[in-house]
């Protein structure tokens, strides 16, 4: 039965704590994906939707990238795949009723649970200047206020346009088109604050900075090394892709600084087998301290050129640059060094040397673990060394493998959403438009944020996410933020930066994944691509959750009509109409989507883009080959009496939308302000299991960020290692705190003291 949504905010400072769990999935997956979905939808709309989650005849899940099978499961989702569905189409309503009683200043007070859980909009509505809360406004009325303030700009680099992963390739195509219409490349997107990293370094590496591996190479690989991540939670269906590749004979070896119960064992709920007793899936882990990682392969690099016979040398030959260079750097490599920078102790790093050297098909995965420090880029061109030293890109079975998080992240980069785009992609996009993009490069996300800081920028205009909930520094975002002149975000649910406005503010409540889209020419489907680079048809089948809703397309055709006029000679009106006629458009400027119409018409689990690399050995980059690299080995140092504290998730979230208080596989129930520190760490610290403390975050200017109010809970982290979930520790994050080349905020490796401190009251 559909349950109401909460009336207050529920208690979050004193949550029951229990050891870890050492599995995850089975039959408490189950159960808590069941009643989520009833709290929501109810049963018979459970049903309904569920079924069609990630079938070829139905709607790509709104949560993350992981790709699927040829062959698809009856449920081909995950709990977590579930909660976001069930969110998006549950059957709770946000109304204009609502914004009238509740004021702007009262919803920046609200938890970022409480404003999901009151459900969809229902329509658009307006924040006047000098208003205290929103109301209802046509879409007429909506567009019109827009293209009041962007052609008021005094230059078009002071409009600022922002894409989430979750917006279809039709509709991010059209954004960047009108953005560069318009006059600006300044199009930052989530990518700036996750992979941002990965593209960069396989970039320079091996000339495209997407992953390398197909599920099928998961299934045939050896050996497969799990860095930075927690699949268990963050990307649950990868778990069945390794039991798959446990099940074939590859051997896992998991690199992290906490334990994560979906990589230690997996109780499959497709199969009785997995829910009774599950399978092993780690062989081997390695408990890394916080931004060691680049140590930690630097060291197995050189223990590989050291091993006669270990280097692919053909392939290091026929297909490499810069081998002497990086040899030469590698045998620098310091067993001390690296035993300091890792925790890790000398037999751990010669096992995993070993399995390494017995391996003929390796691939090596990574998330955010790995690309949000300061040294993430280096370090994951430490990684790609490793790889092509035994040959492992190119070759079925081994590759790179950086698991993205939301559903069409990289799909948005490849339709051109980026602030630093190819000469050629906008001489295409040119030539098929007759427009003059602009060359100059625009502004990524934390560029964006001091850019608005600062007056550069004036309007803000959000295609989904939760930027606000997002980003690091929170209390410098949120004061940039309220400089804008107008605040827009295209959103299906209330979060937090609908309560972090401009001087005025617009909310535009579109189509979910869930909803059936209909426009005047017929039904219509949108595409994404997974994580690794499939496209595939996305329909939604239920009644939209309000008759007010426009689609994403049709928000950005209407917007470009808007503010352009007469004057574009783009066919926007055609585009709402149909967005095949967007697909032939893409099809003309984007390489690898030649005959996308017919080719989804042919096939509805769509088709796979092209690869270099994967495809023949063929590396795009500068010098025509695969680069190894060379960068000095970089990792935190911590002073003493201070932590190395990461951001994390919890099971009960995906990104920043909180679908619950629970930690389940953590062992954290009812709260989130929790600090994991490990218990002789906090004995040092005279912090007892229970305690409280603020965190407070020390920057190299001097400058302090705090954080009050943690549960101090004594867990097995690395030593000197500490965590605690986001958004409600962003704040802790300097803005000015990013990754060397890609600017990505180093949300894990914030160095902090712990200060004792009262319990909350409730």
């Amino acid at each position: 039965m559909v349950s109401k949504p909460p009336a207050g905010d529920p208690v979050q400072d004193a949550p029951q704590v229990t050891p870890p769990q050492h599995a995850a999935a089975g039959l408490p997956a189950i159960g808590h994906t069941l009643r989520i979905a009833q709290e929501q939808m109810g049963a018979v709309r459970t049903a309904r939707t569920l079924l069609k989650v990630n079938q070829k005849d139905g709607f790509d899940c709104p949560g993350c990238a992981w790709p699927e099978g040829d062959k698809r499961h009856l449920a081909e989702f995950c709990e977590n795949g579930a909660k976001a569905v069930a969110e998006e189409a549950t059957l709770r309503r946000v109304t204009p009723e609502f914004f009238a009683a509740h004021p702007v200043a009262e919803l920046a007070e609200r938890s970022g649970y409480w404003l999901g859980q009151q459900g969809r909009i229902t329509q658009p509505v307006y924040l006047p200047e000098g208003a205290d809360r929103y109301e209802p406004v046509t879409w007429e009325r909506a567009f019109a206020i827009l293209a009041e303030e962007l052609t008021a700009l005094s230059s078009p680099d002071e409009a600022l346009f922002y894409t989430s992963g979750r917006t279809s390739n039709e509709a991010a195509f059209l954004l960047q088109l009108f953005a560069r219409e318009f006059g600006t490349n300044n199009l930052p997107d989530c990518s700036n604050m996750c992979h941002e990293s990965s593209g960069s370094a396989l970039t320079e590496t091996i000339g495209i900075g997407k992953g390398s591996v197909s599920l099928e190479d998961l299934h045939r690989a050896d050996l497969i090394v799990v860095a930075g991540q927690n699949p268990g939670t963050n990307h649950p269906r990868m778990l069945s892709a390794l039991e798959k590749a446990k099940a074939a004979g590859a051997r896992i070896i998991s690199v992290n600084p906490l334990p994560e119960a979906g990589l230690e064992r997996f109780k499959n709920p497709q199969t009785p087998q997995g829910m009774l007793r599950g399978a092993a899936l780690t062989d081997l882990f390695l408990q890394i301290r916080i931004g060691g990682d680049q140590a930690l392969f630097r060291l197995l690099n050189k223990l590989v050129l050291e091993t006669p016979g270990a280097v692919d040398e053909e392939f290091v030959r026929e297909h490499t640059h810069g081998f002497e260079e990086f040899a030469a750097a590698a045998g620098e490599a310091d067993w001390a060094e690296t035993l300091a920078a890792t925790g890790l102790s000398r037999a751990e790093i010669e096992r995993a040397l070993e399995m390494v050297l017995a391996s003929e098909r390796t691939i090596v995965c990574w998330a955010m673990g790995l690309t949000q420090h300061k040294h993430s880029v280096p370090t994951i061109r430490e990684v790609v060394n490793l790889l092509l030293l035994r040959g492992n890109i190119g070759r079925p079975g081994a590759g790179v493998c950086p698991v993205r998080g939301h559903s069409n992240v990289q799909g948005d980069r490849t339709m051109g959403i980026f602030e630093r785009p190819a000469p050629a992609f906008l001489d295409a996009l040119d030539k098929e438009f007759g427009i003059v993009s602009p060359r100059h490069h625009g502004f990524d996300v934390v560029r964006s944020i001091q850019a608005l800081r600062d007056g550069e920028a004036k309007v803000f205009f959000a295609m989904g996410g939760n930027f606000v909930g997002a980003t690091p520094d929170t209390e410098v975002t949120e004061a940039a933020m309220r400089r804008a002149r107008l605040t827009v975000h295209v959103s299906t649910k209330l979060n937090r930066s609908h309560a972090v406005t401009g001087t005025r503010a617009l909310i535009l409540p579109t189509l979910g994944r869930t909803d059936k889209d209909v426009q005047r020419s017929g039904r219509q489907f949108v595409t994404v691509e997974d994580s690794m680079g499939l496209v595939h048809a996305s329909r939604g089948n239920l009644p939209p959750a309000s008759p007010h809703l426009l689609s994403e397309p049709a928000i950005v055709a209407r917007m470009a009509r808007a503010v352009l006029g007469e004057a574009s000679r783009t066919p926007w009106e055609e585009f709402e109409a149909d967005y095949a006629a967007v697909r032939d458009r893409i099809a003309r400027v984007v390489p690898g989507f030649e005959g996308f119409n017919a080719r989804l018409a042919a096939d509805p689990g769509g088709f796979a883009l092209p690869h270099a690399p994967r495809d023949e050995r063929r590396f795009p980059t500068k010098t025509g080959k695969a680069n190894f690299t060379a960068a000095p080995v970089e990792y935190p140092r911590v002073p003493e009496g201070r932590l190395l504290l990461q951001t994390l998730r919890s099971h009960d979230q995906y990104n920043t939308t909180i679908y619950g208080l629970d930690d389940r596989y953590r062992g954290i129930r009812g709260g989130r302000r929790v600090v994991l520190v490990h218990p002789e760490d906090a004995a040092a610290l005279g912090l007892a299991d229970g305690a409280y403390a603020d965190l407070v975050s020390e920057w190299t200017d001097g400058s302090e960020r705090r954080a009050p109010g943690f549960r101090v809970v004594h867990y097995p982290t690395a030593r000197g290692c500490a965590a605690a979930y986001y958004p409600e520790t962003n704040v802790l994050v300097p803005l000015e705190s990013t990754a060397d080349i890609s600017n990505t905020p180093a949300s894990k490796s914030v160095i902090v003291r712990l200060e004792e401190s009262p319990q909350p009251s409730a």
